[in-house]
């Protein structure tokens, strides 16, 4: 199997997946990102406690890339902290936009490296970050109540 069909199937995968995909009790932080231009919506949910994201889900509807970028965005930011959280979005986001290339800096991108290859697909880039930049502005929330 290739390194492409890899990918592929991880999306897949994410897209379908909903072991993310509801609300979360008493969330700490929640927002609503929409790509206007094709109708994705979610609404983040986070639990965030001494600086930690607990807990972390979303609803909302969108295509495969939308739904599955916000499954694995989830599954990474699980347990870190707000900071690290933050940098990792900074990281998925560089590497949409071909800032961030280096594959060694990539790994720690984990299963989210599918999307590498989206900035090909110009329609598409908007779905693979909707989720991430609403999980920034989701976090810059949290860094402004913890200061």
């Amino acid at each position: 199997m290739g390194l492409d069909q890899i990918y592929t199937q991880v999306i897949t995968e994410n897209s379908r997946s909903t072991e993310h995909k509801h609300p979360i009790d008493c969330p700490t932080h929640s927002h609503e990102g929409v790509n206007p231009s094709c109708g994705d919506d979610i609404k983040l949910e986070l639990k965030v406690e001494d600086g930690i994201i607990k807990d972390a889900a979303f609803v909302g509807d969108g295509c495969a890339i939308s739904q599955a970028s916000t499954s694995i965005m989830i599954d990474l930011i699980l347990g870190r902290n707000v900071d690290d959280a933050k940098r990792l979005a900074s990281k998925f986001i560089g590497m949409i936009k071909g800032e961030v290339t280096d594959d060694e800096d990539l790994e720690e991108l984990e299963d989210a490296q599918a999307f590498k290859d989206i900035s090909h697909m110009p329609a598409r880039v908007k779905c693979a970050v909707l989720s991430w930049h609403t999980l920034e502005k989701a976090l810059n929330d949290a860094l402004d109540q913890v200061q």
